[in-house]
């Protein structure tokens, strides 16, 4: 091992050695226009002293155990296995290792077919003799093995999570920063029948007061399976249905995958072929294989050439029907080949360049250049949304993914919460799972509890396959309806807080899962090592999804013993340290605010996220051991690259101590956004009065009731004066 340097400081150390083997020609009877390399392998063994707690490696339905290798290899797998290291849709090969005085990660950048073995030492004092039990220390051996390539690994050496986290980024690209609209409530089915079908889903929400932002349409809204096109019978004026929506400020999603029908009678399959732009087989053939649309060729993403037509393909002139409100879902790019090995596409399948399929297999859908073609569709002011089903490390500068083809089941839920962290642990910090499961029908509890966990990730879609129920928020019956309706609001009114942890991964690389488990925020407390139940969002809420049936009690570990805990419902508040028992009923999740954190939420009426702008805002402040409490709160237009062109952006931070409320901050952005009300938790006796100053500041006055432990400051409509001694108030101008 030999320390690089050519990184960006000094925490990084690098593995380096060049190309296993040279490049030979294949010794076959058939003579062959491409020479390929023979078979080969590299791989390394790292020792981890002093570590027995290991993290990342997604994509996979487990935690990291010892025993079986973890496989890394991008597949289509329709219901995967749980608790299986197999390999599922996607793959950052970042491994974690984490103990109270040091976190550190091993990056082992390599797109072929991986094997990780994790192997812990015996760390049970009941397996160690006794008179060895003090000259035993703890460690994890981690052996990485390739198919090809290079051996590139880069150990990033924190030494704390928040600074690995950046190290990654630096290394691999930051979370790209969504338009807001993309973290609200997405609504999707395979399929959507027809035009009069999605409209009448748009009123269904409208009618039942659920706010959602994006309505999705799968492979059937194209012609024969042609992507770029629209069904000429089922969706005849697609531009007016895309106008129908965006008057209510909402979006359409459509898929597009890979793989391209053979069609001489089609011109985009010809511009494809005879611009060069398709896989080619060993023979040197255009390779075709088996998808959605019966005989099918995949397009070559590692050639610059092919990216470049593939994204023009995107503008308005070319993709008809198409308008600047219309965003897209990249799936089956892993590649899904129905009839290759595996279902997916042969290791000796030609790119760009000569290179095998084997050497850059993982890499496939991560160069697919969606995203490059919705920004020049906009003349490079707009944020895209992008989500895609296969990913890399690094695919966070992209957009957003899922977990895939899951089941409706308690089991594939509970599940779900470790597979995200892991994911938001290796930078993927723009992931959900589908809500209710895309295979099988859930039960109504299943479903509300689903809602209730997805509305505090950061993808948040529904979806179900065509052969299922219907499965709208408002068919099965008014409890569940109401359920879900309080979910998706909750959600909405966290929006500002969402984006704003979003601007923090987009410019230092703090996943808004801050994560997996509760170590990240509390490195030295052993307890929370092997938490993956429960989560952090930010730093300052707590959060444990419900993931079991006819729960009526749950137990929540409230870490640090230095802490205090505030309960978002009831504003109760808890001393860390200790783990709570908490009734619960259908319409309850447990959820906790920090103390020492400041919050922003949205309050009113949403239809969709651009009521955000119009609505009033509160500020909750909850004061910690110390009696002070800080937060931020960012804001832009939501939707350009003004924010990073013209610095067109305000960040608000929120300074609360010795009973003063201070709102400093930057930026340039001009909203309109005003504060409502403010509600200071763990206030220990009651104000007497409250001061509101021109230059952002709120002073709480000397206090009487010393059992009142919450005080709140309401700002009237005519934001003229707060109730108590008549100031004026005004914030964020």
């Amino acid at each position: 091992m030999k320390q690089s340097g050519s990184w960006p400081n000094d925490n990084f150390l690098q593995l380096c050695r060049g190309r296993y083997g040279a490049i030979l020609p294949h010794t076959c009877a058939t003579p062959l226009k491409y020479q390929i390399f023979r078979p080969s392998s590299i791989g390394a063994d790292l020792c981890l002293h002093g570590f027995r707690n290991v993290y990342g490696l997604p994509e996979h339905s487990d935690d990291l155990r010892d025993s079986e290798p973890y496989r890394l290899y991008n597949l289509d797998v329709f219901a995967y296995d749980l608790h299986s290291r197999l390999g599922l849709y996607g793959s950052v090969p970042l491994l974690v290792a984490h103990k109270p005085d040091r976190t550190l990660g091993v990056f082992w950048l390599n797109a072929s077919e991986t094997f990780v073995n994790v192997q812990y030492s015996p760390t049970d004092r009941q397996k160690t003799p006794p008179a060895n039990r003090r000259k035993v220390r703890p460690r994890t051996d981690v052996r990485w093995m390739s198919e090809s390539g290079v051996i590139d690994c880069t150990v990033l050496l924190g030494p704390n999570p928040q600074q690995l986290f950046s190290q990654f980024a630096q290394l691999t690209g930051f979370q790209a920063l969504p338009p807001l609209f993309a973290l609200g409530y997405h609504q999707s089915r395979w399929n959507y029948d027809d035009e009069a079908d999605v409209e009448a889903v748009d009123a269904g929400f409208n009618h039942h007061g659920i706010p959602y932002d994006v309505i999705w349409l799968d492979i059937e809204h194209t012609d024969g399976k042609r992507y770029f096109t629209w069904d000429p019978v089922c969706f005849p004026e697609p531009t007016r249905l895309q106008r129908r929506l965006e008057q209510k400020k909402r979006k359409l999603v459509v898929i597009n995958d890979p793989h391209i029908k053979v069609d001489p009678d089609w011109s985009l399959y010809c511009e494809a072929r005879d611009g060069g732009h398709f896989v080619k087989d060993r023979e040197g053939q255009i390779y075709r294989g088996t998808c959605w649309p019966g005989d099918s060729s995949y397009l070559d993403f590692s050639s610059p050439e092919t990216r470049s037509w593939y994204s023009g393909c995107f503008s308005l002139d070319k993709y008809k029907g198409s308008t600047s409100s219309l965003h897209v879902w990249n799936d089956m790019n892993e590649p899904s080949v129905f009839n290759g090995p595996e279902q997916t596409m042969p290791k000796d399948a030609v790119h760009s360049g000569g290179w095998e399929h084997r050497d850059l297999h993982n890499l496939y859908g991560f160069y697919q250049a969606t995203v490059e073609g919705l920004i020049t569709r906009s003349g490079g002011s707009e944020r895209p949304f992008v989500l895609s089903r296969s990913f890399f490390a690094g695919s966070q500068k992209f957009g957003a993914i899922w977990t895939g083809d899951n089941v409706a089941s308690w089991e594939y839920l509970k599940i779900s919460l470790p597979m995200l962290l892991s994911l938001s642990l290796a930078g993927i910090a723009f992931c959900g799972a589908d809500v209710g499961g895309f295979f099988q029908d859930p039960e109504p509890e299943l479903l509300v509890r689903w809602y209730q966990a997805a509305a505090l990730q950061p993808f948040f879609r529904g979806h179900s396959a065509k052969m299922m129920k219907r499965r709208e928020p408002w068919l099965f019956g008014e409890e569940v309806t109401a359920a879900i309706r309080t979910a998706i609001q909750q959600r909405y009114c966290l929006l500002l807080y969402w984006y704003t942890l979003f601007h923090q991964a987009h410019t230092a690389g703090l996943p808004p899962l801050r994560l997996v488990p509760l170590w990240v925020e509390f490195p030295r407390e052993h307890n929370t090592f092997t938490v993956d139940h429960q989560y952090m969002i930010g730093g300052a809420l707590l959060v444990c999804p419900v993931t079991e049936p006819g729960v009526q009690e749950v137990e929540v570990l409230l870490p640090g013993s230095g802490e205090i805990w505030y309960n978002v419902h009831s504003a109760a508040a808890y001393r860390g340290g200790r783990t709570l028992s908490l009734p619960v009923t259908l319409n309850t999740v447990p959820v906790f605010q920090r103390g020492g954190s400041v919050i922003c939420r949205s309050e009113g009426h949403f239809s969709c996220t651009a009521d955000l702008q119009r609505l009033p805002i509160s500020i909750t402040v909850a004061l910690n051991n110390q009696g002070v409490a800080a937060g931020e709160l960012y804001l832009d237009d939501f939707h350009s690259f003004r924010y990073r062109d013209a610095k067109s952006f305000c960040l608000r931070r929120f300074d609360m101590r010795s009973g003063w409320l201070a709102a400093g901050g930057e930026g340039t952005f001009d909203c309109d956004t005003v504060v409502q009300s403010v509600t200071v938790l763990g206030v220990k006796t009651k104000p007497s009065a409250v001061t509101v100053h021109l230059t952002f500041t709120i002073k709480v006055l000397h206090c009487l009731h010393p059992t009142q432990p919450t005080f709140r400051a309401s700002v009237e409509s005519n934001w003229e004066h707060v109730k108590g001694k008549n100031p004026v108030f005004s914030v964020l101008k």
